[in-house]
């Protein structure tokens, strides 16, 4: 089966770059880039070395419930194009483990897809997962922060 991955959307990226409140109801930070593992969630590509980045709280669900988990981003302070989702991300070619839980159409986590992964095996058991009926997305993870870093859904 073939995979999209999905970034933050437009909107959101435009609405943080003009200074909108995050998902606590604070303004993105401002901070310049050191090159080392900066991930924009928007691009879904790392901000170069010496470039400007935001920092804010996203909340990648639709409606506030108690698995609605919010955290820590990054993202690009100038305009960068979303992620096509049809390719892997270069966010998600690092040798470092992921976490990836499925979620169902409810956007809540159905219990026992809780995985860490190399990136070796990350598409192979996103498929598995979302083979599944009760699976409608599955969100990627970092390990070392626990950091959301996408949706990953069917084409």
């Amino acid at each position: 089966m073939s995979l999209r991955y999905i970034p933050m959307s437009d909107a959101e990226a435009r609405r943080m770059r003009e200074g909108g409140l995050d998902a606590y109801g604070n303004a993105p930070e401002r901070q310049i880039s050191d090159g080392d593992d900066v991930p924009c969630r928007h691009c879904l590509d790392y901000v170069e070395a010496g470039a400007p980045y935001l920092v804010f709280a996203l909340r990648p669900f639709s409606s506030l419930q108690p698995y609605a988990e919010t955290g820590p981003v990054f993202m690009h302070a100038e305009a960068c194009p979303a992620h096509d989702g049809e390719t892997l991300p270069p966010i998600l070619s690092s040798r470092d483990s992921y976490l990836l839980r499925g979620y169902g159409p409810d956007e809540r986590i159905v219990y026992g897809t809780g995985d860490v992964i190399t990136r070796e095996q990350l598409e192979t058991r996103a498929n598995e997962l979302l083979a599944r009926s009760d699976i409608s997305a599955v969100h990627v993870r970092s390990t070392k922060y626990s950091c959301y870093q996408c949706r990953i859904v069917t084409a």
